[in-house]
Order: C-alpha cells, then structure tokens, then sequence
C-alpha cells in the first residue's frame, strides 16, 4: 500500500491501513472463517458520490459556456465503470484486490467491474481519510486528465444511439433492442446482465449498476464485435 501512496504523491500514515485495507476487500473475501470483516461496497458509495461532484465542479468550471446536457454526457464519459477501469490498470489496482481463492482463479483481479469498483472505493477512502483535497488531487491526475482525449476520439457520444444509427441502415435495417438477461447481488447492489440483439441475433452483453450501464456495454460489444456479426446479414 505504501508504493500505491508513493505513486499517488501521498505520504503514508499507518493509521490509514484498516480504511485502505477495507477499500480493496471484495465482498467474496469475507466470511465469517476470513480475517477480512468488512468489505468495500460502503467506500465505493461515498467514492462514487464524491467522484461525481469533483467531475461536475471541474466540467462547470472548464467548460462556461457548455450546456447542461453536453456537461452530463461529459460526465458519464469520465465516470463510467470502462474508464474507471483503465484507471485502475494504470494504477496496476488489480494487485491490491483482497479476493476469494475462487473470485481470484476465476481472474477477478481483471475484471472490469471489479476495477472500476476499487477505483471508486479508493477515492471515498482518499476522501475520508485525506479529505477532499486530495480526493480532488487524485480526481485530477488520474481520471480528468483525459478529457481531452475523450472529446477528441467522441468517446463521449452515446454509444447506444451510435449503435442504433449503424443498425437502421443496410445491410441490417434494423432498431436493436435489449434484454435483461440475468441479475446478480443484493437490491442495493444489484449488478444487472443485459443482452443486445438485432432481430433474434445476439450481437452484445454487458453489465452494469444499472440497466442503462449494461445496455451501454453491450451496445459497446456489438460495436466492437460487428465485423463478425455483420456477416449474417
């Protein structure tokens, strides 16, 4: 933990080992034979609330003149769990996940979700430890740095109306639509499995927070996927 505060520019205390220690616990790690009590899903709370509001104060004072609108689509970009996740390889956060053997084998220290997840937990440990100056600080370096790379490559844009004006058109003329297809988690936590289909064609999966997450991810998949299905057609 010492070297992840070094990259960071922080200086380490000792006292803040037990929030950070509970900022990497995934749920799987504890039980009741675990050495690791209590897991990460209340940081990630206050991380996600804080990442938010550092995004939107930087967007509002960068961008003057940008509407309401385009400011919120900005937002998602930088927010979103494929960014987030980026982040956390950047940062190598998947060394520091505290998982179960099984979660582990199954390469959950890869997992996007599970990344995007430890970055959010990171910063609502940052904040409470450090408070927000320095969540702030991290916000900056790590995560706002590329805004400028999402507006310039349009990362930005929507991904599922750019998947729906790709399908409207031949070949495929057609309006994707999309399919809960599973759920996984408690109600406050709930993790939802979507599917993205042109027809009786499955082109996409995704899962997210919330359904308009996965539906972001499989249209996502589909994108990246569609000279492979695009032969079907």
């Amino acid at each position: 933990m010492k070297d992840l505060f070094q990259t960071l520019g922080f200086e380490w205390k000792n006292e803040y080992e037990p929030v950070f220690c509970e900022a990497f616990t995934h749920r799987s790690a504890v039980n009741k034979t675990s050495e690791f009590t209590v897991h990460n899903e209340r940081l990630e709370f206050l991380g996600d609330a804080v990442l938010e509001l550092i995004v939107t104060e930087l967007l509002f004072e960068k961008y003057p003149q940008k509407p309401e609108g385009e400011l919120t689509v900005l937002r998602s970009a930088l927010v979103k769990g494929v960014h987030l996740a980026e982040v956390a390889q950047r940062l190598n956060l998947g060394k520091f996940l505290i998982l179960s053997s099984s979660e582990r084998k199954s390469g959950g220290a890869k997992k996007g979700y599970l990344l995007a997840n430890a970055v959010e937990s990171l910063i609502g440990a940052l904040y409470q430890t450090l408070g927000m100056p320095s969540a702030r600080a991290f916000v900056r370096q790590w995560i706002w740095c590329d805004i400028e790379d999402i507006i310039k490559n349009a990362s930005h844009i929507d991904i599922k109306t750019e998947f729906q004006e790709f399908a409207q058109v031949p070949p495929v003329s057609t309006t994707p639509r999309y399919e809960v297809i599973g759920s996984t988690g408690l109600d406050h936590e709930k993790m939802f499995h979507v599917a993205a289909f042109l027809g009786d064609l499955q082109v996409g999966t995704g899962r997210g927070k919330s359904k308009k997450e996965a539906q972001a991810q499989a249209a996502q998949m589909a994108m990246d996927t569609k000279s492979e299905w695009l032969k079907k057609f």
